[in-house]
């Protein structure tokens, strides 16, 4: 594993809420931090079928464009009744004709698709929210770190924190969504803390531990 000996990086997404969630957990440590969105680099085509090849692709143009290390993310939520659905395409399922997303239709069409599936009860909802990140140097060289939270899919929506699909995700051993959580409860973290809780808190926390930590 290589380690991470330089404060300034770039957290590759044109994503806010995601963008937001990163700054949030490396703020403490430190870092200077710019988005590729803030840079205007151009968004990667994101031609993987794994979270992995996503993440690594951003990271990697990130990390090329502006001679930086690069923090990419790519997660999404991966429900058992579907059959892995949406999984990597979960932010396609919020795609709309005009180039923009709505996450209030991907989520109804989350529930249409478990409804079409028998999946009514709470014991057939379950899904994980899956959170890889990749930190990329401009030589080429990369780190992965998967990041997982256990729940279910509840309906209907909950809660107007977060982003994306957090009002429909309960993680398991918790009465409350993640969209009805603070940014506190939901994702935040600092060395030392035994426990994380969302998937990328615990992928950064991973990321932490190995690439900084001595």
């Amino acid at each position: 594993m290589r380690k991470l000996d330089t404060k300034t990086i770039v957290v590759a997404s044109h994503n806010a809420g995601k963008i937001r969630e990163i700054q949030d957990l490396i703020g403490p440590l430190g870092f200077v931090a710019k988005s590729a969105a803030d840079l205007n680099f151009i968004e990667p085509d994101e031609t993987g079928t794994t979270f992995e090849e996503n993440a690594t692709i951003k990271a990697l143009a990130s990390a090329h464009a502006s001679g930086l290390p690069a923090l990419s993310d790519d997660s999404g939520l991966v429900i058992d009744a579907l059959g892995g659905d949406p999984g990597v395409y979960t932010a396609n399922w919020a795609e709309t004709p005009d180039g923009t997303r709505d996450f209030a239709m991907a989520m109804q069409k989350v529930e249409t698709a478990l409804e079409k599936a028998g999946a009514t009860s709470p014991e057939s909802r379950t899904a994980r929210f899956v959170s890889v990140l990749c930190l990329a140097w401009p030589d080429g060289h990369t780190e992965l770190f998967r990041g997982e939270v256990e729940g279910a899919v509840v309906w209907p929506p909950r809660g107007g924190q977060g982003f994306g699909y957090d009002p429909v995700f309960q993680p398991k051993g918790y009465e409350t969504t993640f969209g009805e959580m603070s940014a506190e409860q939901k994702h935040g973290w600092k060395p030392g803390d035994q426990q994380a809780l969302s998937h990328r808190a615990r992928a950064f926390k991973i990321f932490v531990e190995t690439c900084l930590e001595a």
